[in-house]
């Protein structure tokens, strides 16, 4: 990449940076505890709402997970309506559906309950309803929604994705195979609902790869370039919790004291991303995504430990600081800490059964569009701590394909 690309790409990202100390970054409001659908009830009816629009996916509704929640809104008296058509990489068409759905139901809240999928798709949802008529596509990008969403109420049943706290969603264009973030603060749910018992029942490689998700949210914002010290407390917070926490909940699925901790992890890690952004690992994970379907915690879960090998030297310092947060007490050299941050990651990986590449997955005629889509979702977006051309994303894509 020539010096003056490298000019612009760091301008454009000190700008941004600036401008975003004058955005509206604000956290959603937390429910905590057994007792949250109760108190959301109570919520939905002090706000004088008439009917919930209840976002769900075709998995999670299979297994009737809304059950516990319109439960609540039967005993309450709260007038609903369910969407589920959603699948694990939600497209333009399903919000538009969902759209429908609100609209014909004449609906003026929406509840979600779910993952990343279920969320990206009611955030979408919601921005439709409140722009009618600007397509999804249009909203592609940084702060392209013009009016204020209706009320959003975010429920997650993992943890992992942090979707209950950030200002972006991510929507599929199966036609093209591409899969496009929408950013913008208007996306941030109201309220974040934190139940930590919808968790105990998710399938192991559900908690797994959701929670590695999380780190790499958690990682990738405190190695950025875009960091505030609210930003990197968070960051902090989640990385120590996930190494606490996520093995424990993958064993003892139970354990409600775990699964609390991971939910906070998620939550901190979704609000320093938020501002901090993400990075090449996602840029990767979404393309992989597009093309393959491939769940979005897995791909970040296997991708994170290849992008952190390929900068490490520019990124010792903070590898070395997350690593004192989660190993104390050691006294070695920078560098053989980042290192050993590094392998931890690849560790946790092993012990929760997560796989390191896509051997079996990327084709070689997909190589070189799979670089181009995840080039320009990056560039000049993501504040990374080292800038890649072309041929590095093209590197990290052959690693999956041959690792």
């Amino acid at each position: 990449m020539n010096v003056f690309k490298k000019i612009y790409i760091r301008s454009f990202q000190g700008i941004l940076y600036l401008a975003t100390f004058f955005l509206n970054f604000s956290e959603p409001q937390v429910i905590k505890g057994e007792k949250s659908f109760q108190e959301l009830c109570d919520l939905i009816k002090s706000k004088n709402k008439h009917k919930v629009l209840l976002v769900t996916d075709e998995g999670l509704h299979k297994l009737e997970i809304e059950k516990l929640l319109y439960n609540e809104f039967i005993k309450n008296n709260i007038d609903y309506c369910l969407f589920y058509n959603i699948t694990a990489n939600p497209t333009v068409l399903q919000v538009e559906e969902g759209l429908k759905v609100y609209n014909d139901n004449k609906c003026d809240c929406i509840v979600v309950i779910g993952g990343g999928s279920a969320m990206d798709a009611a955030k979408g949802i919601a921005a439709r309803a409140a722009n009618p008529k600007k397509e999804i596509n249009k909203m592609k990008g940084l702060l392209k929604i013009t009016h204020k969403l209706p009320l959003l109420i975010a429920i997650p049943t993992t943890a992992g994705t942090g979707s209950e706290t950030t200002l972006a969603a991510v929507i599929s264009n199966p036609e093209t195979k591409e899969k496009f973030p929408l950013e913008d603060p208007k996306l941030i749910p109201d309220y974040a609902v934190l139940n930590p018992t919808l968790l105990v029942n998710l399938p192991p490689h559900i908690t797994s790869t959701t929670g590695m998700d999380a780190l790499t949210h958690a990682i990738e914002a405190y190695i950025g370039n875009a960091n505030t010290k609210k930003t990197k407390a968070y960051a902090i917070r989640a990385t120590k919790l996930i190494f606490e926490s996520l093995k424990e909940s993958y064993d003892n699925p139970s354990n409600l004291i775990a699964r609390e901790k991971m939910q906070q992890a998620a939550y901190d890690a979704g609000v320093a991303f938020t501002r901090a952004y993400v990075g090449y690992v996602h840029a990767i994970a979404h393309t992989l995504g597009g093309f393959y379907h491939v769940p979005h915690g897995l791909a970040n879960a296997i991708i994170l430990p290849i992008v952190l090998k390929k900068y490490e030297g520019k990124v010792k310092n903070k590898l070395a600081e997350l690593y004192d947060e989660v190993n104390p007490f050691n006294e070695f050299d920078v560098s053989k800490k980042a290192s050993l941050f590094i392998q931890d990651i690849e560790n946790l990986n092993q012990e929760l059964k997560i796989v390191n590449n896509f051997s079996h997955l990327i084709k070689d005629e997909d190589i070189d569009l799979m670089v181009d889509r995840a080039y320009k979702e990056a560039i000049p977006l993501y504040p990374t701590p080292t800038l890649w051309d072309k041929n590095d994303f093209k590197e990290v894509f052959k690693i999956l394909q041959n690792n």
